[in-house]
């Protein structure tokens, strides 16, 4: 634990209650991060910054706030912790807003999670650049005249915070993050550019795939919608990428939040215990995944992680409660929020299941739409690849479903087996039936 950043949290701690607070969290957080993105070949933009911020959220007189400053000199941040309480005092009361029962910060799991890379350090402002030009130049040379243009990025930040509140708790973490990839436009049939691209992120720069394979990934994703056109609205199969999951699935999480719960605004309040989709939909947060985006040994709240079930063959067995909420609603809090999301893979790849399927759409990228969480209704637009006998014929586009929650996840028939690795949300590819894609 880095002592500097402890002593200092203990500091506004100890400031804040000889201030007038009743309680109080302190967070404080260090990060050096950059970006480059490279378009047609020319640097497009370099960022570059290393921060440290106190962030203070104060509990007096059955009122609450969160305020935050960059300014760490003590002298500076004795005012800050001094003015932050007092117009704190001004504020209405809300006595749903206290520190979690300490009892819930027992039984946190002591392990290395594997989410700070060691060689962070030796990665060169020549060797970011080296990065973003090979995605950039395999992305040109894949596309070949096709090419309209092409946007390259990359990532990556190393970040230290410490969290402690006035009643005991005590929270560190270390952790690195990259993503990096590329977007491209690509020439069509009349006024038609297709755009695609391909994107990862890892907390290893061993994690990630090679810039050349980033790079051609993008352009093949590209150019895999030439041609693409709307088809007759049909009842078909569709299958949905791994990396495109996430885009569905998040509306359905939002029903899950205590916020939408208690506000009324959420589709699934009364249904736990109760089958929300297929025996195929199981969903576990794993926040102890090693190397996992999401991975953490506490939440926002400071309540220990644990592993979750929270649906198991189609049955809801648990909501995203965090210690307001939970305060509000009656509930035992959980976690306010998703860590690392699992979708157990199935045995089966996507072209095996294609060929079982006869016609069907593999959706391969999401537009727009929108999702009600009260009602569970959901709308989106998709484009990818008309599927026959296992074989695709077709790029389609412009195409939409649409769909109420509570009847699409009884559809999943099947998990394929590659789930997606690079981001929090671990999700196979998903295959379900019956769906209405609309056309012309």
């Amino acid at each position: 634990m880095n002592k500097e950043m402890y002593d200092l949290a203990n500091w506004s701690i100890k400031t804040a209650k000889s201030a007038g607070a009743d309680d109080c969290r302190v967070g404080i957080l260090r990060i050096r991060f950059v970006e480059i993105s490279y378009r047609m070949r020319k640097p497009e933009s370099i960022e570059g910054a290393s921060t440290k911020r106190l962030a203070i959220e104060v509990f007096a007189n059955g009122r609450y706030s969160r305020q935050s400053t960059s300014d760490l000199r003590k002298d500076a941040l004795k005012d800050f912790i001094s003015n932050a309480i007092s117009t704190t005092k001004l504020l209405a009361e809300d006595p749903y807003r206290t520190l979690p029962d300490p009892k819930y910060y027992k039984g946190r799991v002591d392990m290395d999670l594997g989410i700070l890379d060691p060689s962070y350090d030796e990665l060169t402002p020549e060797g970011r650049h080296k990065i973003v030009r090979t995605i950039e130049e395999s992305c040109l040379s894949k596309g070949g005249d096709k090419v309209i243009s092409v946007t390259a990025r990359q990532y990556d930040d190393r970040r230290e915070s410490i969290v402690m509140t006035s009643n005991a708790f005590e929270g560190y973490r270390e952790s690195t993050i990259y993503s990096a990839g590329a977007q491209m436009t690509v020439q069509d049939e009349g006024d038609r550019r297709p755009m695609a691209g391909n994107f990862v992120v890892s907390v290893a720069r061993k994690g990630m795939p090679s810039p050349e394979k980033i790079g051609a990934e993008a352009a093949e994703r590209t150019l895999a919608l030439l041609g693409a056109k709307k088809i007759k609205t049909e009842t078909l199969p569709i299958i949905i990428e791994n990396r495109n999951v996430d885009g569905v699935l998040g509306g359905f999480l939002a029903a899950m939040y205590g916020r939408n719960i208690q506000q009324k605004q959420s589709f699934l309040a009364d249904k736990k215990g109760q089958r929300v989709g297929s025996k195929h939909f199981t969903l576990i947060n794993d926040p102890f995944i090693r190397g996992g985006v999401g991975s953490r040994l506490f939440d926002g709240d400071g309540i220990a992680a644990k592993k979750r079930t929270m649906i198991e063959a189609g049955l809801l067995k648990e909501f995203y409660i965090d210690w307001y909420y939970s305060r509000k609603l009656g509930w035992e809090p959980t976690t306010g929020e998703p860590s690392n999301l699992v979708i157990p893979p199935g045995k089966r790849s996507v072209k095996e299941i294609m060929k079982d399927l006869g016609k069907g759409i593999f959706i391969t990228g999401l537009i727009g739409g929108n999702s009600n969480s009260t009602t569970g209704d959901a709308s989106i637009g998709i484009f990818g690849q008309l599927f026959e006998n296992g074989e695709p014929v077709q790029a389609v586009a412009e195409m939409n479903i649409a769909d109420n929650h509570l009847k699409f996840w009884h559809k999943l028939a099947e998990v394929a087996n590659d789930p997606w690795i690079y981001s929090s949300q671990r999700t196979p590819s998903l295959v379900f039936t019956d769906v209405v894609v609309s056309g012309v």
